[in-house]
């Protein structure tokens, strides 16, 4: 059986087995039929309250892995906003496998939905929709049109099946002798035990559960969770913690207006202040290249070097023009392939008394760190195929293909007013701006193609912008697309688009998630990511205020984890007056941002603080953001104060003068005095002292003390058992779901 990146999606085929109402014509049938320009080609429920649904019946079983949403031409009421998608073998029984909305447009859009449970592939013969909410809040929910993708190839799906058989049945054994170790039918579960083979939970689990709740032993679970720790068992537990920013100032400003309240260093060797300009990093030898930008005054066209090992800059270049290389510019792009260390560049701004058609041309340069020298590909990549002029675009490297990805950007033209890093009070907005599309560029035969753009039969897969981010993931070979800016429009739409398959997928709303809100809409945001990690990095730029309608610079950090489809956001800079520029980078936009994937560290440059009284102000600041997970010491400290505070609960309830004497010594000595969160919980619980009842008020009057306190030890169990890894846990309630019963 092969795997399923190795096997080709197709669409599958469906019937309607059963929906909750329709209306009228609105019959289920409709969505088998994509007819974006007829209003009645859908399915309409008769009414907006729970539980519509809707679901479809595989003609074989599949793996599904997409679904897709097609639209009615225009916008509708009847939209979904919010949905859910289930799946099983069963039309009983079904799991959740989705939850997203779709966008108020004409657009299709594509999702990815859970396909694997257990580690393996989950086969359905069922489909479930339920929207949850529409467009028009009290209008009735509509689906146009629905398409299924997956595996239906019955000699990858027969073992599937017969795999996910045996884990449906070892799942509700797993569920009846957690039920028996919970009620104390000891005779039952051991029985069961010895009858069928399958154990509860990993022997260390057992052995914590006979310590901790049989035994009553809290110095004995202390020492087993200490020792637990120690070896590593919980690494996998700190590593899906929330990260910790630690920012390091390496070079302090050196231009007097950017830092008054600090004093700069003697001038050095080193880049100047500047926005617009742009970095990226050689992993080979450890080094950051720049190039550019503006200065406040002028476009620059200097080029840097910063070794990492030894934390020094270098002059690569004082002047690139002059030694075959581009001309001064800002609000271009670098794009490096790493494995043959080169870096491309192209685009650039150009003011509006500079825009001739002979400066309308759009360069296209290689640099080649291995010999320091530079190569014009074409002095107009538009007469290749390619892109005309543009600036504020972005630009991917798929070095396993040689090809590059060149997507958004405006146009330049005569009526075009400043990008990004110009001051944005003074923009000059063009009537009609000219957004570019998405283009291809194959090194090796240098030839460029166009994707799309915004001409393009039917409207652009995604719509065409300026300010976004764009990276590639290289082992899932996806293009992630997000944010930017469209005229007056600030977007927050995220989509990916496999470059293999040419298939565009929404992900979520990039502000408002439907996997929890991410960061607010906006430009400048500038990204990364680690393909080993399945984590997007972004730290923010310029972005729309909300409540004020304005344009507002707040920087904020932000991980995006592929896998589980969800945004998390790790730090604000809410510190923002001078006094703290040295212990954390000021607000700003138009910055760069690189990552050592090697090292997992980020490098910041620069950027427009955007100080209204100095516009022409850049800045010349670089530092180092390296993200930390809690330390072991730290977990260890946790587990310690959750076992006292527990034993500390129970000593309470039967002896208040001893729990008052281990409440002043053994949990005092594990409490951070200096942590007012702790020291407070410390405080409010001498209250325990004086209460009838547990601290959670959950007892029961009908519990014997020894029950009282098997069940607490029980709940204790369980908060302990979240460190271990998942495969060594007991069965998860939700997948009940799965089991016919």
């Amino acid at each position: 059986m092969g795997s399923l990146r190795d096997l080709s999606q197709k669409k599958l085929g469906y019937f309607i087995h059963k929906c909750s109402s329709y209306s009228t014509t609105y019959v289920p049938e409709n969505i088998q039929e994509d007819k974006s320009h007829d209003q009645s080609s859908r399915w309409s429920s008769n009414s907006n309250n729970p539980m519509q649904y809707l679901i479809l019946k595989l003609q074989k079983v599949s793996i599904v892995k997409n679904i897709t949403f097609g639209k009615y031409e225009k916008t509708h009421v009847c939209n979904l906003k919010k949905f859910k998608v289930y799946g099983g073998l069963h039309d009983e029984n079904m799991i959740e496998l989705l939850e997203s909305g779709l966008k108020n447009n004409s657009t299709p859009e594509t999702f990815e939905l859970r396909h694997e449970v257990g580690g393996q592939p989950l086969p359905c013969r069922y489909i479930k929709i339920v929207p949850l909410q529409s467009w028009g809040p009290s209008f009735n929910f509509s689906i146009w049109f629905v398409e299924l993708h997956g595996i239906s190839d019955w000699n990858f799906v027969k073992p599937c099946i017969d795999w996910f058989n045996v884990y449906r049945e070892r799942e509700v054994i797993r569920h009846c002798l957690k039920h028996f170790r919970q009620m104390r039918y000891t005779n039952a579960l051991e029985a069961l035990a010895k009858e069928t083979q399958v154990q509860l939970e990993d022997p260390h689990l057992t052995k914590l559960h006979e310590i901790l709740v049989e035994l009553g032993d809290f110095q004995g679970t202390e020492d087993f969770m200490s020792e637990a720790v120690s070896c590593g068992m919980f690494n996998n537990y700190i590593g899906q913690q929330e990260y910790i920013p630690e920012w390091i100032l390496m070079h302090a400003p050196q231009h007097p207006d950017a830092l008054s309240s600090v004093d700069a260093p003697a001038k050095e060797l080193r880049p100047g202040m500047r926005g617009g300009h742009q970095m990226c990093l050689d992993p080979t030898s450890e080094t950051i290249y720049l190039f550019g930008g503006w200065d406040g005054n002028q476009d620059l066209c200097d080029m840097w070097a910063y070794h990492i090992p030894t934390q020094q800059w270098k002059l690569v270049s004082p002047n690139t023009s002059v030694e075959g290389g581009p001309s001064a510019r800002s609000c271009h792009k670098f794009c490096l392939d790493p494995e043959r260390r080169q870096i491309f560049t192209l685009g650039r701004y150009l003011d509006v008394h500079f825009r001739s058609p002979p400066n309308l041309k759009s360069d296209f340069y290689l640099y080649d760190i291995e010999s320091n020298s530079w190569t014009l590909i074409t002095d107009d990549t538009g007469s290749m195929g390619g892109p005309q002029l543009i600036y504020d675009h972005q630009m991917c490297m798929d070095s396993e293909r040689r090809t590059i990805y060149v997507f958004g950007g405006r146009v330049l033209t005569a009526t075009i007013g400043v990008s990004e890093d110009r001051n944005p009070a003074n923009v000059i907005n063009s009537q009609d701006p000219v957004f570019s599309g998405l283009y291809s560029y194959h090194v090796p035969t240098n030839t460029w193609k166009m994707l799309w753009d915004d001409s393009a039969p039917g409207g652009p897969r995604i719509k065409s912008r300026v300010g976004h981010s764009m990276l590639f993931h290289p082992v899932c070979r996806k293009l992630f697309i997000f944010a930017g800016q469209r005229g007056k429009e600030y977007l927050n739409d995220f989509y990916t688009l496999d470059v293999d398959t040419q298939i565009v997928q929404a992900v979520c709303d990039w502000g408002v998630s439907g996997a929890g809100d991410g960061p607010a809409s906006g430009f400048t945001q500038r990204a990364t990511i680690d393909p080993d990690l399945n984590e997007i990095y972004v730290l923010s730029g310029l972005s729309k205020d909300k409540e004020k309608r304005e344009e507002s610079v707040q920087n904020s950090f932000w991980v995006y984890y592929i896998k589980k489809n969800q945004w998390s956001c790790i730090y604000r800079n809410e510190n923002t007056g001078e006094q703290y520029w040295h212990i954390e980078p000021c607000p700003r936009f138009a910055h760069q941002l690189v990552y050592d994937r090697a090292s997992k560290v980020h490098y910041l440059f620069g950027g427009n603080p955007g100080r209204t009284g100095l516009p022409k102000l850049r800045l010349d600041d670089f530092w180092r953001l390296r993200l930390c997970h809690p330390t072991p010491q730290q977990l260890d400290h946790t587990i310690k104060l959750m076992i006292r505070k527990h034993k500390f609960v129970e000593l309470a309830s039967k002896d208040r003068f001893a729990a008052l004497e281990y409440l002043q010594t053994d949990l005092s000595d594990i409490i951070d005095h200096s942590n007012k969160d702790q020291t407070k919980e410390f405080q409010q619980l001498a209250a325990v002292l004086f209460q009838g009842s547990d601290s959670n008020g959950e007892s029961d009057a009908s519990d014997t003390p020894d029950c009282e306190q098997y069940r607490q030890r029980s709940h204790l169990f369980h908060k302990l058992g979240v460190f271990f890894p998942s495969g060594m846990t007991q069965p998860q309630s939700s997948l009940i779901d799965l089991i016919p019963l």
